[in-house]
């Protein structure tokens, strides 16, 4: 997180554009830029900006906008938190939905007609971006099936239920990708532990297919299933910001681009850091969940002989 926040500051320090020239306008002269460069605090070294700006991170401060009238930061980023988390949520209930029963349903009939169909959609579901099924979804539900108004978005404080709605076809176009990678992991992961030894020991010991599935093999084939889930829980964190502009949800993504937009850099750094803090927390409940799963590979243990 340390170096997150170097680097975001430096980048935005060092690109061009000069936020104080484009808050005051075409129409000022140097004098009043300068005065504002002043105000903002931008004529300071890099240095001191980054650790005047590092202090007030760690104290739960992250400042003013520059382009939004001088809201809070953090005012900002708690409003429209909920949102952006309740949609990240939704898309990775839809993603363990979809994966977990299609990755079973492939082992169980592998091979025939229904397993090479979900090979293909597989392919289909990895090969297509989030956002361009956004635009299908949008377009085919939205304008010819007339399910959803596009562009309608409804308060989660006025209604709950229209809300979780509203968020639903977002989440889809989230999942979908995300669970066709996570059905290629699980798929080939439980296919590996089916061809090992301790699965033809147990069988010849006569437990059934579905026993040794219960309790050995989806133990194991969790292990690399959660290191991909980890991967897809930043992934979603981090990529619903194209579909939050495609479905107008007003969430953490399209505070990110209006702030990009309005080269509004302190909101840009702080969103910066929330994104990283979310994938670095998802990162560490993943190592967290596969020692608690496989005790092999926890710190200090040792295989005894």
């Amino acid at each position: 997180m340390f170096l997150v926040s170097v680097f975001c500051f430096l980048v935005f320090s060092v690109i061009r554009g000069d936020p104080a020239s484009f808050l005051a306008g075409i129409d000022a002269d140097s004098g009043q830029i300068e005065a504002l460069r002043e105000d903002l605090g931008l004529n300071k070294s890099v240095f001191a900006r980054y650790f005047d700006w590092l202090s007030r991170i760690l104290r739960g401060d992250s400042g003013n906008s520059l382009f939004f009238r001088g809201e809070a930061i953090q005012a900002m980023i708690t409003q429209r938190l909920p949102v952006s988390f309740t949609l990240a949520l939704l898309s990775l209930l839809l993603i363990l939905l979809i994966s977990a029963p299609v990755s079973l349903l492939t082992v169980k009939r592998e091979g025939n007609y229904t397993d090479r169909i979900i090979n293909i959609l597989t392919a289909a579901g990895i090969s297509s971006p989030g956002f361009f099924l956004g635009l299908l979804f949008v377009f085919f539900f939205g304008f010819i099936l007339k399910i959803f108004i596009p562009g309608r978005y409804i308060d989660y404080n006025e209604n709950f239920f229209g809300f979780l709605g509203c968020m639903f076809f977002p989440a889809l176009s989230i999942a979908i990708p995300n669970a066709a990678i996570m059905i290629k992991f699980l798929r080939g992961s439980l296919f590996h532990e089916l061809q090992s030894d301790y699965v033809r020991t147990a069988r010849s010991k006569g437990a059934s297919r579905l026993y040794i599935m219960r309790v050995h093999v989806l133990k194991n084939a969790c292990v690399p299933a959660i290191t991909v889930f980890g991967m897809i829980i930043a992934e979603v964190f981090a990529g619903s910001i194209v579909i939050e502009q495609v479905f107008s949800i007003p969430g953490i993504g399209r505070l990110l681009i209006a702030s990009i937009s309005s080269r509004d850099y302190p909101l840009i750094q702080a969103l910066m850091v929330y994104i990283a803090f979310m994938v670095v927390t998802a990162n560490t409940l993943a190592d967290i969940a596969i020692m608690i799963i496989d005790p092999r590979i926890r710190p200090g243990h040792r295989i005894k002989q």
